[in-house]
């Protein structure tokens, strides 16, 4: 009565510990909580004066030591990332909330790269801003000690045109490029949003993969999305086979809606891909 049976009880017995052997294991959790933690890259604020107005911007600096050297073994590649409509803003924040932001906090200690991440204002586009995103670029290149010939472009939604609209505005200055959920004419109910280089063609696609057939590209795309409809990657895809394009690739996520940048940037080949490219060695 009043407790446990006996074959649930359980007697624990301490027995008393040694001075000399608690001293040791004193030392050795003292040792413990002073081991180096493993490095890890991180996000800094940067602001960039465009036309005489300040924007700013963040960018991620991978763990480790960069040489800022032209050509150096050490200089680090850089990333460019375009964000999406939801991040417009000024507060510079925004644009590593949601695509490769988050990927990279989970990364933080294995990714290699530089990223940048210029903002564009409220209610406006790429093609209004692409001069902020490269000033962006170009100083943060120069501070952190990144590799002009390793130099890649990236965005989502929004910033999936906008990785067409730079790469077309900016003839190889990219040594690879992965829109995702982008596009090349505007989706329903966004006249506005389109890749301004090139919509004066009468064929926009067309006119887009004849002028970017010799850039690598690795296009991915929701099946399901209904904001920028697959077919937009679809049609830039099959545009570029027909352009000769010979680096050229398209994902589909069957049953993945508008957000298929969580399955693009997790997507582990896509980053072995990228990063083997450099400038030249076409």
């Amino acid at each position: 009565m009043g407790g446990y049976p006996p074959a649930m009880r359980t007697t624990f017995r301490i027995d008393p510990l040694r001075p000399a052997l608690l001293g040791v294991l004193l030392a050795l959790l003292a040792a413990c909580t002073t081991l180096p933690r493993p490095a890890l890259g991180t996000f800094v604020d940067r602001t960039v004066s465009v036309d005489g107005a300040a924007h700013r911007y963040r960018v991620f600096v991978p763990a480790g030591p960069a040489d800022a050297a032209p050509g150096s073994d050490r200089a680090r590649p850089v990333v460019l990332f375009l964000h999406g409509s939801g991040e417009r803003g000024a507060d510079g924040a925004a644009p590593a909330s949601v695509g490769l932001g988050p990927y990279l906090r989970a990364h933080a200690a294995t990714f290699p790269a530089l990223v940048v991440f210029p903002q564009v204002p409220a209610d406006q586009e790429w093609a209004q801003n692409a001069a902020v995103a490269m000033a962006a670029l170009d100083a943060a290149t120069a501070e952190f000690g990144g590799d002009a010939a390793r130099t890649y472009l990236t965005g989502i939604s929004m910033g999936g045109y906008g990785t067409w609209e730079l790469a077309l505005r900016h003839p190889g200055r990219f040594a690879a490029l992965v829109p995702v959920c982008g596009g090349i004419t505007a989706p329903p109910g966004r006249p506005q949003l389109r890749v301004a280089a090139a919509d004066t063609a009468s064929d926009p696609f067309a006119e887009t993969a004849r002028r970017l057939r010799t850039v690598p590209t690795w296009i991915f795309h929701g099946g399901r999305d209904d904001v920028v409809p697959p077919e937009q990657s679809r049609r830039m895809a099959a545009a570029l086979a027909a352009a000769g394009a010979g680096d050229s690739h398209y994902s589909e996520f069957a049953g993945v809606g508008h957000a298929s940048w969580d399955a693009a940037y997790a997507h582990a080949p896509m980053w072995d891909w990228l990063l083997a490219h450099r400038l030249g060695d076409d």
